[in-house]
């Protein structure tokens, strides 16, 4: 995957100690990397600091002496050229606001979260900055794209994107984290990095419910495709590019998510389309399947732009509405017949 070398010795720190940060910790240290990894948990924190393993994240993984466990979040950035946060979209203002007296201007925030703000219809980007401002104008990356955490950590080779208005920012990000494993290409394309991140979590339940009511690819693959063409109507009615979700942040993952037996939210969607309440599914893990949430938020932003966006309100029907399973799959193949 090409010979990118990082320069090593920066401070990072990554703000969330769940399966993605700890694969991004892990990453960061192979790659010379001094890294902070900060836990809200202090029984992960203490689990790392004793057994240099995640007692409930990757716990297979072995962490590199480089990694730092810590629970205060002014230790984590004490010094950090780069902050990527890696929470639930829902924890994402209290965890920035519980940042924003110790984060400097110099710092790179990167956002390694895929999702929307359910109250507000925010991008991470647009809350990030809407936490911030007050104090300084973040120096923001968006990364994002096909890579379940556990293939990063094992070293699987993995293409990301990281996206900012300035590629000064997307370019040290790409420079520090890349590694002939781990390939990152640059974006200017926020909205479309962001939204193709979050919409294919709410696609990815859709695929899961077909797959759990015992269809087979075929409606899957149709999923995927009409799935592609409403994460694009959304994000180019932000002002998205195209291309972008043509790429990596878009299509990629979204086949990824829809098809992994590693996607959190497929695996929902499966358990959904086997008749299962989804408060039971939920309770059986301690990972954040983004799309349960993103649902509302992309429900409502769509309402917002006037948009016609049929899986998701499908799957918003199915989550927040009781509509059955399979109910939802025929509404959404059984749809008036025209032209693609």
């Amino acid at each position: 995957m090409g010979n990118i070398e990082p320069s090593g010795g920066k401070r990072i720190a990554i703000i969330g100690a769940g399966s993605w940060g700890t694969a991004l910790a892990i990453l960061a240290a192979r790659n010379r990397h001094q890294v902070s990894l900060w836990a809200r948990e202090q029984e992960v924190a203490r689990g790392i600091q004793e057994t240099r393993k995640n007692p409930f994240y990757l716990s297979q993984f072995e962490l590199p002496a480089a990694v730092r466990p810590t629970t205060s979040i002014d230790e984590a950035l004490e010094g950090a050229d780069f902050a990527i946060i890696v929470v639930p979209s829902h924890a994402m203002r209290e965890v920035v606001g519980g940042m924003r007296d110790f984060i400097k201007p110099a710092t790179i925030v990167v956002s390694a979260t895929k999702g929307v703000e359910n109250e507000t219809l925010m991008r991470m980007s647009e809350l990030i900055r809407d936490v911030l401002k007050s104090r300084f104008e973040p120096r923001f990356v968006a990364l994002s794209g096909p890579s379940f955490a556990l293939e990063v950590a094992k070293g699987d080779p993995t293409a990301l994107v990281a996206a900012s208005a300035s590629m000064e920012y997307s370019e040290a990000v790409q420079r520090e984290l890349s590694s002939h494993l781990f390939r990152i290409y640059t974006n200017s394309d926020v909205a479309g990095v962001e939204l193709g991140g979050a919409v294919k979590n709410v696609v990815a339940i859709a695929a899961g419910v077909v797959n759990g009511l015992g269809f087979g690819m075929n409606s899957v693959a149709a999923i995927i495709t009409r799935g592609l063409a409403e994460m694009s109507r959304l994000a180019l009615s932000q002002g998205a590019r195209p291309e972008t979700l043509a790429g990596l942040a878009g299509l990629g993952d979204l086949v990824l998510t829809c098809t992994g037996d590693l996607s959190r939210n497929r695996r929902v969607g499966i358990e959904l389309g086997r008749g299962r309440k989804l408060p039971d599914i939920l309770s059986e893990t301690r990972q954040v399947a983004e799309g349960v949430k993103t649902t509302r938020a992309v429900y409502q932003l769509g309402k917002q732009m006037n948009l016609d966006l049929p899986i998701t309100a499908s799957i918003y029907a199915l989550l927040y509405e009781d509509k059955p399973a399979l109910d939802a799959a025929n509404e959404l193949m059984g749809r008036p017949l025209k032209k693609e």
